[in-house]
């Protein structure tokens, strides 16, 4: 199997997704800076500067980073990840993802789902979401976009145990949460 490149450029109709660079930290800092953001989520001070160059410094190092830009405003609206890639299951995790409020609950999460879920399909045969147990609003969106809930397990992430719940998606095919 040919090397995997774990940050193509993905164009969607309403966004894209460009590989993160060391010169998207302030606009990005930006997008993260609403405490709305983080209120249900695992760290939920990441709005603050020092936490959010700790997260941004970690996504630039796993050269699988995405920044998402809207491409009506050319505004920075978000990240997202691949991580955790198990060539020999076939699967891959998709997360550390975040959108600014103006893009929660309508198409903008599901067009991000569907350019990450149909490049991952070219390796990798199932995508996981783990998801903090009690972001209840992550958990809805997963759920709407058919990933289906696998379990729940105390995992360590940056070196802190963490409740996550587990969903998977199966990649037989382009995918269809769109």
């Amino acid at each position: 199997m040919p090397e995997v490149s774990f940050q193509p450029t993905l164009r969607g109709p309403n966004i894209t997704l460009l590989p993160l660079q060391p010169e998207h930290l302030a606009s990005l800092q930006q997008a993260a800076s609403d405490p709305l953001i983080w209120q249900q989520h695992p760290e939920p001070t990441r709005y603050q500067p020092e936490v959010f160059a700790g997260f941004f410094q970690s996504a630039l190092a796993s050269g699988s980073a995405f920044t998402i830009v809207d491409h009506h405003s050319q505004q920075v609206i978000g990240s997202s990840r691949y991580y955790d890639w198990d060539p020999s299951k076939h699967h891959i995790v998709i997360g550390y993802t975040f959108l600014t409020r103006p893009y929660w609950g309508g198409s903008t999460n599901a067009e991000l789902k569907k350019l990450m879920l149909d490049y991952a399909a070219q390796f990798a045969e199932m995508a996981w979401l783990c998801i903090g147990s009690n972001n209840m609003r992550s958990r809805r969106a997963a759920e709407k976009l058919g990933f289906t809930f696998s379990h729940e397990q105390l995992d360590v992430v940056d070196g802190i145990p963490r409740d996550r719940v587990h969903y998977y998606y199966q990649l037989l095919q382009p995918a269809s949460c769109v």
